[in-house]
C-alpha cells in the first residue's frame, strides 16, 4: 500500500526529517508514536503533497508520490484528517460530509451512493445524525473529531491517515474516538494514526514506529512495543526497572 524511503525534510534551514523510512500495508493500522516535535505531523503532511520531501521517496501500491498536490492525492484515495480538526465551522454537519465527497462527481449512481456513505457515518458516529443540520462550528470538540473521521470517510479512502485524535478532548470522548477506529480496523480499512498519546495507539495498531528528532529509533508489532521498557518509561509512564 504505503511505503516511505529514506525521507528528508526541511523547514527553511532545519532538518525535521531525517532519512524516515516506513511501511503500510493493505488493511494494517500503524502507528507513529513520539514527543512534541519528533515531526509525526511532518511526515502526514509530506504523505499529503502539503510538504516536499529535500529527498526520499513516496510510493502508493508501487507509485510515486512525488510532485503531486494534496487535491491530487486525495484523488488517489489517501484521506487526511489533520491535526486540529480543521472542519468547515460555517457549514452544516452534512455540508461538511457532502465536501468530503467532492471528487467523487455528482451523477446520480454517484449520488446513491453518497447518500448511502453518510448513512454509513451516521450509524459509526450517531451522535452527529442528530446534528446534521448543526453548523460544525458549535459542535463539541469531540464531535468536530467525529466530523473530521466522517468526512475524511466520504472520500471512500483506500488509506486513512489521522493526526491526533486525541488532541484537545475529555477522557471519555478519547474513549469514543479510539472505539470508533477500533470499528474502522475491524471494517478493513488502512490507517496511518499519529497519535501522542501512546498507550492508545498501540492498544488499535498491528505495528508501530516510535519517531523522535526526525528519526526512527524504534519499530515493531505494536504488542511487543507495549512491552518494551524503553516504550514504557519515555511513552507510557512507567518507570524502567533498576537491577
Amino acid at each position: 500500500m504505503l511505503e516511505v524511503r529514506d525521507l528528508v525534510v526541511h523547514y527553511g534551514l532545519v532538518r525535521a526529517l531525517h532519512g524516515v523510512s516506513l511501511r503500510v500495508g493493505t488493511g494494517q493500522a500503524v502507528c507513529v508514536i513520539g514527543s512534541n516535535g519528533a515531526g509525526k505531523t511532518t511526515l502526514l503532511r509530506t504523505i499529503s503533497g502539503f510538504l516536499q520531501p529535500a529527498s526520499g521517496s513516496i510510493l502508493l501500491d508501487g507509485q510515486s508520490l512525488a510532485g503531486e498536490r494534496p487535491y491530487q492525492i486525495a484523488r488517489r484515495r489517501v484521506a487526511h484528517v489533520p491535526e486540529g480538526r480543521h472542519v468547515f465551522p460555517d457549514q452544516t454537519v452534512m455540508d461538511n460530509l457532502l465536501l468530503g465527497a467532492f471528487s467523487r462527481g455528482r451523477g446520480g449512481a454517484a449520488r446513491a451512493e453518497i447518500e448511502a456513505d453518510c448513512d454509513s457515518v451516521f450509524e459509526l458516529f450517531p451522535r452527529l445524525r442528530d446534528r446534521r443540520q448543526q453548523l460544525a462550528g458549535t459542535l463539541s470538540g469531540g464531535e468536530q473529531q467525529m466530523l473530521a473521521i466522517g468526512r475524511a470517510l466520504m472520500l471512500r479512502p483506500s488509506m486513512i491517515m489521522l493526526d491526533e485524535p486525541s488532541m484537545g478532548l475529555a477522557p471519555l470522548l478519547i474513549d469514543e474516538v479510539f472505539r470508533r477506529l477500533l470499528d474502522l480496523k475491524q471494517r478493513g480499512i488502512t490507517m496511518l494514526l499519529v497519535e501522542q498519546l501512546a498507550y492508545r495507539a498501540l492498544e488499535v495498531a498491528d505495528y508501530g514506529f516510535v519517531l523522535e528528532h526526525g528519526r526512527i529509533e524504534l519499530e515493531g508489532d505494536a504488542q511487543a512495543l507495549r512491552s518494551d521498557p524503553r516504550v514504557r518509561a519515555a511513552y507510557l509512564g512507567e518507570g524502567v526497572e533498576r537491577g
